[in-house]
Protein backbone atom coordinates (compact mmCIF):
# COMPACT_ATOMS: atom_id res chain seq x y z
CA UNK A 1 0.00 0.00 0.00
CA UNK A 2 1.32 3.33 -0.85
CA UNK A 3 2.30 5.07 2.31
CA UNK A 4 0.75 8.92 0.70
CA UNK A 5 -2.32 7.02 0.34
CA UNK A 6 -3.92 8.50 3.73
CA UNK A 7 -2.99 11.99 3.13
CA UNK A 8 -4.00 11.82 -0.63
CA UNK A 9 -7.54 10.60 0.94
CA UNK A 10 -7.84 13.61 3.51
CA UNK A 11 -6.81 16.07 0.61
CA UNK A 12 -9.90 14.51 -1.71
CA UNK A 13 -12.15 14.64 1.29
CA UNK A 14 -10.96 18.45 2.07
CA UNK A 15 -10.92 19.65 -1.52
CA UNK A 16 -14.41 17.88 -1.96
CA UNK A 17 -15.99 19.34 1.19
CA UNK A 18 -15.03 22.93 -0.10
CA UNK A 19 -15.96 22.22 -3.56
CA UNK A 20 -19.73 20.84 -2.97
CA UNK A 21 -20.14 23.46 -0.02
CA UNK A 22 -19.26 26.55 -2.83
CA UNK A 23 -22.04 24.51 -5.06
CA UNK A 24 -24.44 24.22 -2.91
CA UNK A 25 -24.20 27.79 -1.47
CA UNK A 26 -24.45 29.18 -4.84
CA UNK A 27 -27.48 27.08 -6.04
CA UNK A 28 -29.45 27.02 -2.62
CA UNK A 29 -28.57 30.37 -1.46
CA UNK A 30 -30.82 33.15 -2.34
CA UNK A 31 -30.31 35.59 -5.26
CA UNK A 32 -32.12 38.73 -4.56
CA UNK A 33 -30.55 41.73 -5.39
CA UNK A 34 -31.59 45.22 -4.72
CA UNK A 35 -30.46 48.82 -4.66
CA UNK A 36 -29.46 48.30 -1.10
CA UNK A 37 -28.04 45.34 -0.30
CA UNK A 38 -25.78 46.51 -3.29
CA UNK A 39 -24.31 49.72 -1.76
CA UNK A 40 -20.87 49.54 0.07
CA UNK A 41 -21.10 49.03 4.28
CA UNK A 42 -18.85 50.79 5.93
CA UNK A 43 -19.52 50.50 9.81
CA UNK A 44 -22.92 52.08 9.53
CA UNK A 45 -20.82 55.61 7.65
CA UNK A 46 -22.66 56.41 4.45
CA UNK A 47 -19.58 56.52 1.57
CA UNK A 48 -18.31 59.27 0.47
CA UNK A 49 -16.91 59.49 -3.44
CA UNK A 50 -14.91 56.24 -5.21
CA UNK A 51 -13.31 53.66 -3.16
CA UNK A 52 -10.76 53.47 -6.11
CA UNK A 53 -8.85 57.17 -5.57
CA UNK A 54 -5.37 57.10 -5.15
CA UNK A 55 -3.38 56.39 -2.60
CA UNK A 56 0.43 57.84 -1.63
CA UNK A 57 2.67 54.38 -2.05
CA UNK A 58 4.60 55.67 0.79
CA UNK A 59 1.24 54.28 3.10
CA UNK A 60 2.20 50.74 1.47
CA UNK A 61 6.38 51.19 1.35
CA UNK A 62 6.11 52.21 5.20
CA UNK A 63 3.91 48.90 5.89
CA UNK A 64 6.52 46.58 3.94
CA UNK A 65 9.20 48.13 5.62
CA UNK A 66 7.64 47.48 9.42
CA UNK A 67 7.00 43.91 8.22
CA UNK A 68 10.48 43.45 6.76
CA UNK A 69 12.22 44.37 9.88
CA UNK A 70 9.42 43.12 12.24
CA UNK A 71 10.63 39.68 10.30
CA UNK A 72 14.50 40.67 11.29
CA UNK A 73 13.48 40.21 14.97
CA UNK A 74 11.90 37.32 14.64
CA UNK A 75 15.46 35.67 14.08
CA UNK A 76 16.49 37.39 16.79
CA UNK A 77 14.60 35.93 19.02
CA UNK A 78 15.88 31.82 18.79
CA UNK A 79 19.52 33.60 19.30
CA UNK A 80 18.43 34.95 22.15
CA UNK A 81 17.26 31.67 23.90
CA UNK A 82 20.07 30.12 23.07
CA UNK A 83 22.78 33.16 23.71
CA UNK A 84 24.90 30.94 26.86
CA UNK A 85 25.13 27.92 24.30
CA UNK A 86 26.10 29.66 21.43
CA UNK A 87 29.01 31.67 23.19
CA UNK A 88 31.44 34.33 21.61
CA UNK A 89 30.60 32.56 17.57
CA UNK A 90 27.29 33.43 18.50
CA UNK A 91 27.59 36.92 19.62
CA UNK A 92 29.37 37.79 16.70
CA UNK A 93 27.47 36.29 14.23
CA UNK A 94 24.54 38.34 15.47
CA UNK A 95 26.61 41.81 15.17
CA UNK A 96 27.57 40.82 11.63
CA UNK A 97 23.46 40.47 11.16
CA UNK A 98 22.59 43.41 13.28
CA UNK A 99 24.95 45.14 11.20
CA UNK A 100 23.72 44.12 7.62
CA UNK A 101 20.33 45.49 9.22
CA UNK A 102 21.78 48.88 10.00
CA UNK A 103 23.16 49.20 6.36
CA UNK A 104 19.49 48.33 4.98
CA UNK A 105 18.23 51.55 7.57
CA UNK A 106 20.94 53.37 6.61
CA UNK A 107 20.59 52.71 3.10
CA UNK A 108 15.87 53.22 3.39
CA UNK A 109 16.74 56.71 5.56
CA UNK A 110 19.35 58.08 2.54
CA UNK A 111 17.27 57.03 -0.50
CA UNK A 112 14.07 59.00 1.38
CA UNK A 113 11.84 56.33 1.67
CA UNK A 114 10.56 57.22 5.45
CA UNK A 115 10.43 60.73 4.26
CA UNK A 116 6.83 62.20 4.57
CA UNK A 117 6.15 65.42 2.65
Amino acid sequence: MNPYLPILMVLAVALGFVVVTLLATHFLGPKRKTQVKDEAFECGIESIGDARSPISIKYFLVAILFVLFDVEVIFMYPWAVNFKALGIKGLLEMFAFMAVLFVGLMYIFKKGALKWE
